[in-house]
């Protein structure tokens, strides 16, 4: 480099080389020898040099190297630097010189916290005093200096130490279905926030053992400073659960890898002989309570339409398993509203396809007070989209048909549409699902609970099958698992079975599409609609 330039560079980077020897110095005298010292090697450095790419850097590392050399020929005391920082003297980490080591430290500087990182940038980057960074970070300046001295220390550790990336860092994880038991939010369930690949993957990183936003970065293979939001927006909404030391569970329930064919098998060996115990000893008994009741429109005016549903209802909903075990706490409840508990599928095999069911769903009218459904949607019955498809505003527009609050013109298209699509509607408006008049609660109580010696031996093939599937889980979830199980062993599941069976003997007749359309799904009401079936 010709003299004139090397000149102007120097006269440009003076100021900066002389604040970095202030920083770095115990005294002014100290600082004036440091600066001319390292504005020395600089000059002539620049002098031999033909082209320089990066003008910053390289007099960067030059400074560097000059203090690192300062500092292991001068030995010195305790001291306190001009600019107020107290500091213990000690000889700085050696970093190196080249690039490899520059983008580890910048790594190393990203697993800081936000606020130690914030302070680090400040005064190494953008060479702010302590009180100016103490006023921009509203904190006093020994909070400052402290930071200061624990990022030293954390990023000389992190420097020295070798970073592994973890599994889900090579192997991520990967959703293929979601579902949920309780109440969705404004924006839906579980998959809203977890069918984000990142958000499914920091929730799994803790799922076998707790972890801090450090030990999840790193077994994503990422800097925490890219996590930190997502971190605290699934905190926040009851997907990460901090335990303590600042370290996060999860009460997502992710489906088990280790069940074993023989376990799946035999679970279903016993659910099968529960349906037809309850064929035998339960059945008829709904049937019977049921007889005397007139308050139903049945589309077609199938009575074993609304009798199957009834007992699909009450297996469901009057066989559970009483469990004690408070399992509150594994409530996810979410900003938008949401409060239920969580699953999530990670492989293909999902058990017992044959049986799959959406589950209980019960929908409410805010609109209409009294208005509401219960359904559960299976290979049992004509509906699609399951819980998404299945709107409040279905019943809603059924119920303005019914009381004529609305006809099917130009300013209702949107509403008709929709039942049209349903096929809850057809032309003619004829209403083609069940409705139940009265409420919920007062039809519940017509349907008979089964013996308690039924109850006690659906339990005694619980429990034992409960206990070991728990055990496919981590410790934080095992309660709910065995809570999960002993409800759910006498659930949707059997009703199915039982409807299998009956079915098959004769008791009732095959459903044709249309009945399908309504088949395990009543809506109830103040009234009926005025066509009779």
């Amino acid at each position: 480099m010709d003299k004139k330039t090397a000149d102007q560079t120097i006269v440009e980077f003076s100021k900066k080389i002389y604040g970095f020897a202030v920083k770095n110095s115990f005294s002014y005298d100290e600082a004036e020898e440091l600066c001319g010292e390292m504005l020395k090697e600089v000059y002539v450095s620049l002098l031999q040099s033909d082209e320089i790419v990066n003008m910053e850097g390289y007099i960067w590392r030059i400074c560097q190297h000059t203090y690192a050399k300062y500092v292991s020929e001068t030995q010195k005391k305790q001291g306190v630097a001009i600019d107020g920082m107290e500091i213990a003297w000690f000889d700085r980490h050696d970093f190196g010189e080249t690039e490899e080591n520059l983008v580890k430290l910048r790594k190393e500087i990203g697993f800081l916290t936000a606020k130690r990182r914030k302070i680090v940038y400040s005064f190494y980057y953008e060479n702010k005093t302590i009180q100016q960074i103490a006023t921009e970070q509203g904190l006093p300046e020994g909070t400052v200096k402290w930071h200061l001295n624990k990022a030293r220390n954390d990023l000389k550790e992190g420097f020295s130490m070798e970073r592994k990336v973890g599994n889900l860092g090579i192997n991520p994880v990967k959703a293929i279905g979601f579902g949920h038991n309780g109440k969705p939010g404004a924006h839906g369930g579980p998959e809203y926030y977890l069918q984000d690949k990142l958000n499914l993957n920091i929730v799994y990183s803790v799922y076998a053992e707790p972890k801090t936003s450090d030990e999840i970065a790193e077994e994503l293979g990422m800097t925490p400073v890219f996590l930190e939001d997502r971190i605290n927006l699934l905190a926040a909404n009851g997907f990460l659960v901090e335990t303590g030391k600042k370290r996060y569970t999860t009460y997502v329930k992710f489906s088990s890898t280790k069940s074993s064919a023989e376990m799946k098998e035999n679970i279903r060996k016993q659910k099968e002989k529960a349906a037809q115990i309850l064929v035998e000893k339960y059945v008829q008994n709904v049937r019977d309570a049921l007889k005397d009741f007139k308050d139903v429109y049945i589309p077609n005016g199938n009575r074993e339409l609304f009798e199957a549903a009834a007992l699909f209802y009450a297996i469901s909903q009057k066989c559970v398993l009483p469990v004690e075990k408070d399992v509150s706490k594994y409530r996810i409840k979410t900003l938008d509203g949401g409060d239920y508990f969580a699953q999530v599928q990670l492989n293909a095999d999902i058990e017992d396809m044959d049986y799959a069911c959406c589950g209980i769903m019960l929908r409410d009218s805010g609109k209409y007070p009294g208005v509401c459904s219960w359904s559960a949607d299976s290979r049992l019955d004509a509906r699609t989209g399951q819980w998404e498809n299945n709107r409040t505003e279905n019943y809603e527009y059924i119920y303005e048909v019914m009381t004529g609050v609305i006809a099917d013109t130009k300013a209702n298209k949107e509403k008709f549409d929709r039942l049209y699509e349903r096929h809850f509607l057809s032309k003619g408006e004829k209403i083609n699902i069940m409705v139940v008049k009265g409420n919920p609660a007062d039809f519940d109580k017509l349907i008979p609970y089964p013996d308690k010696e039924l109850t006690d031996q659906f339990a005694d093939f619980a429990l034992d099958h409960a206990v070991i599937a728990a055990k496919e889980y981590p410790s934080q979830l095992q309660d709910l698992v065995i809570v999960d199980f002993m409800k759910q062993f006498i659930g949707t599941q059997v009703a199915m079975m039982v409807m299998d069976i009956l079915y098959k003997d004769g008791t009732f007749k095959p459903l044709d599409d249309a009945e399908k359309v309504t088949a395990n799904l009543m809506m109830f009401a103040d009234r009926l609609p005025d066509t009779e079936a």
